[in-house]
């Protein structure tokens, strides 16, 4: 649920220049999300002659690899709202083309700009969708999943992840901690990028969107840091239109923050006493539009 007076428009233009803004930071810490990017495309189960549909695909990260594993006769399209990530992704895969061998062509994968809650697409035209760490920042994400669910085929796989529970994600949480006891709080919240954090949450907007055989397993990863400039500028580097908003900060409270968090990161030194190492726990989660001819993924009689 959001707010009586979110303007979802506004939210959105200030999320396309924020990411926009971090593209190529955003594509250069995908090191950090390596192990949840892995069991995503595990939880989607790709094949060759598969067509993919990739969400917020910011630059084109999971498009990429997805591209790999559905050849031959496979294709997939990146797509997301803001149109520097889609550049930055095309830049960097026509780079990994330049480098690989000839004989090793070009991986079928397009890039088009395109708002999740209302994509310009065919119905059941895709056999799978993907939405890494994106259903938290859609205004209205229950528009998102039944336009996921529209655009797959039946019997089509949606594989999408979120963060946990706030507590779990001391990634994230450090972070915003600094900024709420630093800075008032905004006349409209933000949605909360720890709403789906519940698995029950999460496994029911599925369902209520028309997915079945809903299956959400955790997934844990540390991230480390050589200090604490490098967390502060990997959490900007994540952060969208929260980073857009803290970027229009006076340079003396963007220095305070840098300066609390170096404070809050005390708990999370690594044990060897040099940087920091920190958890963090996203869900993983697949399901599947019913097949024709079934309701709640039982066989419907007479096939209606």
């Amino acid at each position: 649920m959001t707010a009586p007076d979110f303007d979802a428009r506004r939210f959105k233009s200030i999320e396309r220049a924020g990411f926009n803004r971090i593209a190529a930071r955003y594509a250069d810490g995908a090191h950090l999300r390596a192990d949840l990017a892995d069991a995503l495309l595990g939880a989607a189960r790709l094949a060759p002659g598969r067509l993919v549909l990739d969400l917020a695909s910011g630059p084109g990260l999971l498009a990429r690899a997805a591209a790999r594993q559905v050849q031959p006769g496979g294709w997939v399209l990146a797509s997301d709202i803001a149109e520097e990530m889609l550049a930055e992704g095309a830049r960097r895969t026509l780079g990994e083309i330049a480098a690989a061998a000839p004989s090793a062509g070009a991986p079928a994968l397009s890039f088009a700009a395109a708002d999740a809650e209302q994509l310009c697409l065919p119905d059941a035209s895709f056999d799978c969708v993907l939405a890494g760490l994106a259903l938290f920042m859609f205004p209205h994400p229950e528009r998102a999943l039944a336009e996921m669910h529209r655009v797959l085929r039946p019997g089509g796989r949606v594989a999408l992840s979120t963060w946990g529970a706030r507590d779990d994600v001391p990634l994230i949480r450090c972070a915003q901690d600094c900024i709420a006891r630093l800075l008032p709080a905004p006349k409209v919240a933000r949605p909360s990028v720890f709403r789906f954090g519940d698995a029950a949450v999460l496994e029911a907007a599925l369902a209520a969107a028309g997915f079945v055989d809903v299956y959400i397993e955790p997934c844990r990863f540390t991230c480390h840091f050589a200090d604490a400039a490098a967390y502060w500028q990997a959490f900007l580097d994540l952060a969208g239109g929260a980073a857009e908003a803290l970027a229009r900060l006076p340079q003396a409270t963007q220095h305070a923050l840098r300066d609390a968090v170096a404070a809050e990161l005390d708990a999370h030194r690594s044990a060897s006493g040099t940087g920091y190492s920190i958890d963090a726990l996203a869900l993983v989660a697949s399901a599947q539009r019913p097949a024709e001819g079934t309701l709640g993924g039982q066989t419907a009689p007479n096939g209606g």
